[in-house]
């Protein structure tokens, strides 16, 4: 196994922990933001993304302080569109979804073969963060329109 460089580590984890925390923010104003005769399950939705998020940057600030790290009290800068259809914040959460998925990819650039427990963590959430875009997808699609995207 390779040397796990705990600087790289630790900036990655702070980042994944600053965006993820962008996250609760991010969700929980569309959750406040949605109208319409699906209100409900919508919001619901958003809600349950919003408490994963935190509980994302919560067991990332684990690891950091588990790493000898000190977590960030940053979050990751939140664009708005101002555009509120439940299509456009569909299409925000799924950018918003990739981009953590992307996140977790770089963790497991730097961790892999030098923590397995690393590993495993950020496999499991990239594993996360797939169904989410996949999900998220799903919502999308619009069979009144015959999109199916």
């Amino acid at each position: 196994m390779k040397e796990l460089d705990l600087k790289k580590t630790i900036d990655v984890l702070n980042t994944i922990m600053e965006f993820e925390l962008a996250g609760v923010v991010r969700y929980t104003h569309y959750s406040l933001m949605i109208i319409g005769p699906n209100r409900i399950p919508i919001v619901n939705f958003f809600k349950a993304q919003a408490s994963e998020s935190l509980l994302h940057a919560q067991q990332v600030g684990e690891i950091i302080t588990g790493l000898e790290g000190h977590p960030s009290q940053k979050i990751t800068p939140i664009e708005e569109t101002y555009q509120h259809s439940v299509q456009d914040i569909l299409q925000e959460s799924l950018n918003h979804e990739k981009k953590a998925l992307d996140l977790y990819k770089d963790l497991l650039d730097i961790v892999e073969d030098a923590s397995i427990y690393l590993e495993e963590f950020a496999r499991g959430q990239i594993g996360q963060e797939e169904m989410h875009n996949i999900e998220i997808k799903k919502m999308m699609r619009d069979f009144s329109l015959g999109v199916t995207e």
